[in-house]
């Protein structure tokens, strides 16, 4: 079927990852990607023709996610080394390491206004964390067992959760408590998010579906079951009139959730999506799974159908606001099967002249330390890539660059120099030891905030059978 004006397209694609891509996301301006992958690297894409990719080295094990900071001034990312790191994502790379969870981490979410982080892990805790001291603030304790995703609200009062308990839950980040809960009998979710307003929440499941709950009446507002296998990633339209989701099935569906009905599902990848997330404009969106390529696509849909949009709303009995997805029925299944209006988009029958991205790549390896730390940027091409010099020579640097790159050759004086970074090995020794230390403190304080938790929770129990015992014998007496 060939394609209208308004339906997505594949614009490029990025081959620079050796293993499935487990996570993607923009830059605030919209000029680079991040992505992550099985093969331990964070790679930043830079979207101007010719410009070089950077392949940040330093995590230990699978990088399960990334995202930028709300300036973008930072990246951070979660792995299953148990470790967070935080980036500056330009040529020098430095990075600093929490030793986060006494299990693999195995998502980042910054709050909006970049204060806060949220991390979650296989330890089935939540930590928030100080962005300006970066330091750890405290842990939500709840799920039974791995928490595989955990996000802010935009206006960062709450968290949303899932975890392999089969539950969803939202936590107040002022009184740290949780303040409500969504359990599913089938299977669990593997990512949840809120809509942009904040009054909803997707959940994309392991049973094939996906869910939008209304956090503000508790209630299950649309259930989606277009999908022949697990969901693992959702992504809001900035409008928050579009979901976009990606599944083990090898494709994206795009489904509109003013009308409760799937409007495309894309092929393009081979295997299992793991990742999908629309840029902050709404204008492209990005996905990667298991083949190791990282898509682009434009949105196009979003543009022409945003009158149609209003038009409807006209038609409803709503003239305050555009309709709300309280207005959208059943709340049963919506299988789609055999939809006429459906459009299927497959890439791969068009011929198509895309760009193919496979740019010169620079590995910026870091020191591995729970301080910030200076980096050696090197070269490291792979096959069929053209070779580029050291970065730390401005005159090797290509006049294609990124818009970052040339901002920052006037900056290379502030380089300090060998003798400059050298430390006495004594000293660097001594500082490892203290590192270490600190890590098993921070390890001992998670266990005993797991143990006080449990302590609490028999306490509790124990009142409660304790006022039951009185109040049956008041009754007796």
């Amino acid at each position: 079927m060939a394609s209208a004006p308004e339906d997505p397209v594949l614009e490029r694609y990025f081959k620079g990852h050796k293993a499935a891509i487990t996570s993607v996301d923009f830059s605030p301006n919209g000029k680079q990607l991040a992505t992550a992958s099985w093969d331990t690297f964070l790679m930043l894409w830079n979207f101007k023709p010719q410009a070089r990719a950077f392949r940040y080295v330093g995590h230990k094990d699978v990088i399960t996610s990334v995202q930028f900071s709300p300036l973008g001034n930072l990246l951070a990312s979660a792995s299953r080394d148990r470790t967070v790191r935080l980036w500056i994502p330009d040529k020098r790379g430095k990075s600093s390491e929490f030793k986060a969870h006494t299990a693999p981490v195995r998502s980042v979410d910054f709050s909006a206004d970049g204060q806060f982080l949220a991390t979650a892990s296989e330890d089935k805790s939540i930590k928030v964390w100080n962005m300006y001291r970066q330091r750890f603030l405290y842990s939500l304790y709840r799920h039974t067992h791995w928490v595989r995703c955990a996000k802010f609200s935009p206006d960062g009062r709450l968290i949303v959760s899932c975890s392999e308990d089969k539950t969803i839950k939202i936590w107040d980040t002022t009184s740290k408590q949780c303040v409500n809960n969504f359990s599913d009998s089938i299977g669990f979710a593997n990512f949840v998010e809120f809509n942009p307003n904040g009054t909803c929440i997707a959940s994309a499941g392991s049973d094939h579906t996906v869910k939008i709950w209304d956090i503000r009446v508790n209630k299950l507002l649309q259930h989606y079951q277009v999908h022949s296998c697990g969901v693992n990633c959702v992504s809001f339209h900035p409008s928050g009139n579009y979901l976009i989701t990606a599944s083990s099935d090898g494709t994206l569906k795009i489904l509109d959730l003013l009308e409760g009905r799937l409007i495309y599902t894309l092929q393009g990848h081979t295997g299992p999506v793991f990742t999908v997330s629309f840029s902050k404009g709404g204008e492209l969106f990005s996905s990667g799974g298991a083949d190791a390529q990282v898509l682009l696509w434009r949105t196009n849909f979003d543009e022409l159908n945003c009158k149609d949009v209003y038009k409807k709303s006209l038609k409803r009995l709503h003239f305050d606001s555009p309709p709300h997805l309280l207005d959208i029925y059943p709340r049963t299944p919506h299988p789609h099967e055999g939809k006429i209006e459906t459009v299927e988009i497959n890439p791969k029958l068009e011929v198509i002249d895309l760009q193919t991205s496979t740019p010169p790549v620079v590995d910026v390896l870091s020191f591995d330390s729970t301080t910030t730390t200076e980096t050696i940027v090197r070269s490291l091409p792979d096959k069929g890539e053209e070779m580029c010099g050291y970065f730390i020579n401005p005159s090797l640097m290509s006049s294609e660059s990124s818009p970052a790159l040339k901002k920052k050759t006037d900056d290379m004086s502030d380089l300090p120099s060998e003798s400059q970074r050298s430390i006495p090995l004594a000293v660097t020794e001594a500082l490892e030891h203290i590192m270490e230390q600190l890590n098993v403190l921070t390890e001992t304080v998670s266990i005993l905030e797991q143990r006080l938790t449990l302590t609490e929770d028999k306490l509790k129990d124990c009142l409660e059978n304790q006022q039951k015992l009185c109040n049956a014998i008041q009754q007796k007496s």
